[in-house]
């Protein structure tokens, strides 16, 4: 009996079917609440005005000195909104405090991919989502409950660490849906991030108040729990598992509710590699004992680094231009939507290496050219400014998607998280940049242009995926780019590990075998 490929299987899928349509829809409110989650501390905890109730000192000015150069620090200060989050917790003169917010946040986020990518490996990427989407509402509405600011920074670190969805999220999305039709399906979910990064002003415009603001965003959250009952787990991570009934009654409902018909002779004949549980570090291991696969570790960690640092930067940065605040973090989201058809056209007509390295290259181009724009012509300054944001976006999402076809099945969702959550680094950074502008409003886009550059030029490094199934195997996942060589391995009927595979004994890796199910 000859062997069915999984990806075959989906190809018959269409993403505009009902399943995937209605799947779609649950995608792109969870990325939607991701955008919100993500960056509400750009409003939440934003600049405001504040002088010392003594009249001899300036506004914003933290100490005075007299005509005996006798310095006076002030005690008491009037804040231009006693409401903010700023005056309620008293840290005028402590701006390194308001915008550590953004910094815990995204380390939070960084620790946290090294916990839920494992799990979501682990227990399934359904369960996981629903479990940190869940958390994430609960620990948000009690971050506006607190008096107390070491009290918000600690859970701001928690609701990044185990309440953020996103990762299991995409997974799922990618998984579901064949290797053609991957780029149109995620570009489509990841206009989520556009409405999230409208809905966020928005929300902060009409609910002024911080902590209104944070219980109005965070409620829907507690909704999660019904994508239970609303979506399916991934049948291709239910195949590694060995659980082929609940893989085969996922596709022939989806068949169904398209008004499709799977031959039940394919479905029988489907084989997948079936995968006992292992440690995160085993996964890792059984990864790194592949020097190609370490050298892709470490070039994704500079994509995700780069792509984080600059997109947030410039995202943060953005309520600084000149004019509303809240609509110029709008069309830095809205730039996105006309951006997110040209990114489908150029995934699937230009593959993944060709549009990142240009991405990456016309991104620094246009960052380090903003500053010396006339800034008699502040129309020009923004127009640059909203073309580089662009780009980020581009290259975050070509970066989100490269990542995760690089690395096999088995490890994917841990080294898609490994390498997002190291390239947190740059999300960690970015909400310092502001501070930057003290010393050359031009520093920030300098800087963003010369990541940009670097991580370009690494791009050539790595082969293109986007003719391939994703590997299953370490030695599928080397062979990328190699067409002729991925059909071949892909045609053996041992599609598990030897000790060439990974370096490591059959024993010591972990059991395996192949059941053609």
């Amino acid at each position: 009996m000859t062997a069915t490929d999984f990806d075959d299987v989906l190809k018959g899928f269409s993403v505009f079917g009902r399943y995937h349509s209605l799947f779609l829809l649950f995608t792109f409110l969870a990325f939607a609440s991701n955008s919100v989650y993500s960056s509400n501390y750009v409003f939440t905890a934003e600049e405001f005005k504040y002088k010392c109730a003594d009249a001899s000192f300036g506004d914003n000015a933290c100490y005075s000195t007299d005509s005996e150069n006798r310095t006076t620090h002030c005690t008491e200060w009037i804040y231009e909104n006693p409401n903010s989050f700023v005056a309620e917790f008293q840290l005028a003169c402590q701006d390194w405090k308001r915008t550590l917010v953004g910094t815990v946040h995204s380390f939070g986020y960084m620790v946290g991919l090294l916990v839920v990518g494992p799990l979501s490996d682990r227990l399934g990427r359904k369960l996981t989502l629903i479990i940190t989407g869940m958390l994430g509402g609960v620990i948000g509405l009690l971050k506006s409950f607190t008096p107390w600011y070491w009290v918000y920074i600690a859970l701001e670190f928690l609701e990044a660490a185990i309440g953020d969805n996103c990762s299991p999220m995409f997974i799922l999305t990618i998984e579901i849906v064949s290797t053609n039709k991957r780029a149109l399906f995620y570009v489509l979910c990841s206009f989520g991030y556009t409405f999230g990064g409208i809905m966020l002003p928005s929300a902060a415009w009409l609910v002024p108040y911080w902590r209104t603001f944070l219980r109005v965003i965070y409620s829907p959250a507690l909704f999660f729990f019904l994508y239970l009952y609303f979506i399916d787990e991934s049948p291709r991570w239910l195949l590694t598992k060995g659980k082929k009934d609940q893989a085969v009654a996922i596709l022939q409902k989806a068949a169904k509710m398209n008004k499709m018909d799977i031959d039940k002779g394919t479905l029988e004949k489907l084989t997948c590699e079936e995968t006992k549980d292992i440690s995160f570090m085993q996964l890792l291991k059984i990864t790194f004992s592949s020097k190609t696969l370490t050298k892709r570790c470490l070039i994704c960690i500079v994509w995700w680094t780069t792509s984080t640092f600059v997109n947030f930067g410039m995202t943060i940065n953005s309520v600084s231009l000149q004019g509303n605040k809240y609509i110029n973090y709008m069309l830095i989201s809205v730039v996105d939507i006309p951006g997110n058809f040209v990114i489908i056209y150029i995934l699937n007509h230009y593959k993944r290496k060709l549009p990142l390295i240009a991405t990456f290259v016309a991104g620094a181009a246009l960052c380090l050219s903003q500053p010396f724009v006339p800034k008699s012509l502040p129309w020009l300054s923004i127009t640059f400014y909203m073309a580089g944001k662009l780009m980020s976006s581009f290259y975050f999402n070509i970066t989100y998607m490269y990542t995760s076809e690089l690395f096999p099945t088995y490890t994917r969702n841990s080294m898609h998280a490994l390498c997002s959550s190291m390239g947190r680094i740059g999300s960690i950074v970015a909400p310092q940049t502001p501070l930057l502008m003290h010393y050359w409003s031009g520093l920030p886009p300098m800087i963003f242009g010369g990541a940009s550059l670097i991580a370009g030029l690494l791009t050539f490094l790595v082969p293109d995926t986007a003719d391939n199934s994703l590997p299953n195997t370490v030695k599928q996942a080397e062979a990328l780019g190699k067409s002729e060589k991925v059909r071949a391995i892909e045609g053996e009927v041992n599609l598990g590990f030897s000790k060439d595979d990974t370096g490591l004994n059959l024993d010591v890796s972990r059991e395996r075998r192949v059941s053609r199910l």
